[in-house]
């Protein structure tokens, strides 16, 4: 039995910016944001789970670019800066290791979704 991911906040400086686009809150600016990468980044680790076993390095790179800006924009760091590695470490061609990057990339993904979901509940 596998133990959950520790719980993770996005990063407040992520949130006040969204926030202020919208300052007194009546187009649930951020509201609609964290929705929309929730739905997004939920679809995404559907996929890098199908991925894995496949050995499709150019996919994984792929989704891990989409997410990186995604992830920063709503303040989701951890995630960020996995991606950003994950896509490196593709990008220059390294093959090995790629099942454990799917893994590092669902795990801080499921962190980050329960992250935006603890928001949205609020």
């Amino acid at each position: 039995m596998t133990a959950d991911p520790p719980a993770v906040r996005l990063d407040e400086g992520a949130l006040a910016r969204l926030r202020e686009l919208d300052p007194d809150g009546r187009h649930d600016v951020l509201g609609r944001v964290l929705r929309t990468f929730e739905a997004s980044l939920a679809r995404q680790l559907g996929v890098l789970q199908a991925e894995a076993g496949h050995g499709r390095a150019t996919a994984v790179a792929n989704l891990a670019h989409l997410l990186k800006s995604s992830a920063g924009s709503v303040g989701a760091l951890a995630l960020a800066q996995c991606c950003a590695e994950v896509e490196q470490q593709r990008r220059d061609g390294q093959a090995q290791g790629l099942d454990d990057d799917i893994q590092r990339l669902i795990t801080e993904g499921q962190r980050a979704l329960q992250a935006v979901r603890a928001i949205l509940r609020d």
